[in-house]
């Protein structure tokens, strides 16, 4: 896939095909067991999460969940959560720090859901939260950015030891159309954006912002999914035992993030 334009890897990361967090954790993952509710207003399924062994041990395993087609992404609102998701997501985090367990996230939403509903009901200081709380909790965080990262939705998700993204998947600070909306006032141009934004795995990793990039098969991972799944279970795994050798982890991972930009 080398010599792609950044453009191609948008339009491979958000390929309807592509596995998602459901297929990562299905693949992956046994005796999954799916929590659900934020315990203040309803479900949001567009956040999946709860509790599996991975590799035979415990863990805490959740991420955004886009549908395949119309249908399912309309009852997970084409992968973008509302606050109820990212409470949930909070519940997760809190759970897995009391009992001691791994938290491995997957990300794949182009933002977090922005209707007036949304923030009426409190989106912002969810995500922030969130932010907090992956922040500080102290047992290891690892992220796997799969298809598209959009905005402070996939970063709620993504504070982590170990950033992972595959090959064609992006991660930015908003999708190119709304790069190219506000710069040049023209969504048209956003192929152009694409290639200013250094959304790119590549681009992130020379960034410090991913630790490692993980290697799709020729055309996507939505071509040879049991050959993407065997990938990033590979270097989760490796990635997991390494976070957990070094320790301290609630410190190292404010240290990686505040050494970002220097």
């Amino acid at each position: 896939m080398d010599g792609l334009k950044p453009e191609e890897r948008v339009a491979l990361a958000r390929h309807p095909g592509r596995p998602g967090t459901a297929d990562y954790i299905g693949a992956l993952f046994t005796d999954f067991f799916e929590l659900k509710g934020d315990r203040q207003c309803r479900e949001d399924a567009s956040i999946l999460g709860g509790v599996a062994l991975y590799h035979g041990r415990p863990v805490t395993v959740l991420g955004h969940r886009k549908g395949k087609d119309l249908q399912q992404n309309l009852k997970y609102n084409f992968g973008m959560p509302g606050p109820e998701g990212y409470r949930k997501a909070q519940r997760l985090f809190r759970q897995a720090e009391k009992f001691k367990r791994p938290i491995i996230t997957f990300v794949d939403t182009p933002g977090a859901y922005p209707g007036l509903e949304a923030e009426a009901r409190g989106q912002g200081e969810a995500i922030a939260s969130c932010l907090s709380l992956l922040s500080t909790v102290d047992v290891p965080v690892l992220s796997v950015i799969i298809g598209e990262g959009g905005s402070g939705g996939a970063l709620a998700l993504a504070l982590a030891n170990r950033v992972l993204m595959l090959e064609n998947a992006v991660y930015s600070i908003l999708s190119p159309e709304g790069f190219a909306s506000i710069l040049w006032k023209d969504s048209s141009r956003s192929a152009e954006a694409a290639r200013l934004m250094k959304l790119t795995a590549d681009d992130l990793l020379e960034l410090s912002v991913a630790d490692a990039v993980i290697p799709e098969p020729p055309g996507g991972a939505h071509e040879a999914p049991a050959a993407a799944f065997q990938s990033v279970d590979q270097a989760l795994w490796g990635a997991l035992r390494a976070v957990e050798q070094a320790g301290d982890f609630a410190a190292r991972r404010y240290d990686k993030f505040r050494r970002m930009g220097l």
